[in-house]
């Protein structure tokens, strides 16, 4: 993708793409930034996976819902990044003891851990035909990320492929997300159980609330994920978190209340108070009316994603 510098607003100037010397320098690069780059908290670097299954991951993380995260890095494209990466993922959820004490001893020891959802990021230039095919075929939690770095100063990072929760029908006849994959005995939680119990009205205006985030992605993946407390939306990083009320529902948006055009002042700044979500600013939705005015407020969010 062709990048330009626009200068006195009349004139253009094109960026050449440039090379990181080594992949170490690319790991680096994330290493230290992994939580604006991916919202994924670090935890380790070249991470032994002991004698038995020997191998080094890369980076080792946990995500803003928990969930344990691998990454890969790769420079070009003719390494088997994906066969590696599997046994990696193979390796963490048969290990879940030796993550758990790196985690807690990375992030704290009340780190909270949800093994439904582990996550498996490549990061490569490029990726080829087959490589899609491969991992649309495999599915579970694997993602394909380029990236492409240009001058000296910029980087441009793409979801390539993110797998997309299996759909199944709701006795209601709604489409609900279902999560895929042998999760190793971990509780699983749904989209449907969320609905569960809940009023016609509240389902309703979740489904409509739903249709218009999956909206905002057009023909990028946005991944949703049901939680214990909440529903996340992420692409790439969480960009909000719904949770179904008796009344109605409360969310969550990952954008600074200093940030936020709000001005049908709708959010509550909630930095500093506790509340379910990773988003710093929270919002309370009962009316259908005002759907265009709350969809404002997670469209912004989604733009910093993007």
């Amino acid at each position: 993708m062709p990048l330009f510098r626009v200068e006195n607003s009349k004139q253009v100037t094109q960026i050449k793409p440039a090379q990181f010397s080594k992949e170490r320098e690319l790991q680096r690069l994330f290493e230290d930034n992994l939580e604006v780059l991916m919202g994924v908290r670090f935890i380790g670097s070249e991470f032994t996976t002991g004698d038995r299954q020997r191998g080094r991951i890369d980076t080792l993380g946990i995500d803003q819902d928990g969930s344990p995260t691998i990454v890969e890095y790769k420079k070009t494209s003719k390494e088997n990044i994906i066969n590696q990466g599997l046994f990696y993922m193979d390796w963490l959820v048969d290990h879940k003891g030796d993550f758990t004490i790196a985690a807690q001893e990375a992030c704290g020891p009340d780190v909270l851990i949800d093994w439904s959802n582990p996550r498996l990021i490549l990061i490569a230039e490029s990726f080829s035909e087959y490589d899609k095919y491969a991992v649309n075929r495999i599915g579970a939690y694997i993602e394909l990320w380029t990236y492409r770095r240009y001058g000296e100063g910029l980087l441009y990072l793409e979801p390539l492929f993110v797998a997309e929760p299996k759909k199944s029908k709701s006795p209601a006849g709604r489409t609900i997300s279902i999560e895929e994959g042998d999760n190793g005995g971990a509780e699983t939680y749904t989209v449907d159980g969320h609905l569960s119990g809940k009023t016609a009205s509240v389902q309703e205006l979740f489904e409509a609330l739903r249709d218009r985030i999956f909206d905002l992605g057009g023909d990028e993946a946005i991944t949703e994920t049901a939680n214990k407390t909440y529903i996340s939306y992420k692409h790439g990083k969480n960009f909000a978190e719904v949770r179904l009320q008796a009344g109605g529902i409360k969310f969550w948006i990952d954008i600074p209340y200093s940030e936020l055009d709000d001005p049908y002042k709708l959010g509550r700044d909630v930095s500093n108070i506790g509340h379910y979500g990773t988003g710093l600013v929270e919002v309370k939705f009962s009316d259908p009316g005002e759907l265009d005015k709350v969809m404002d407020l997670i469209e912004q969010s989604f733009k910093q994603t993007v």
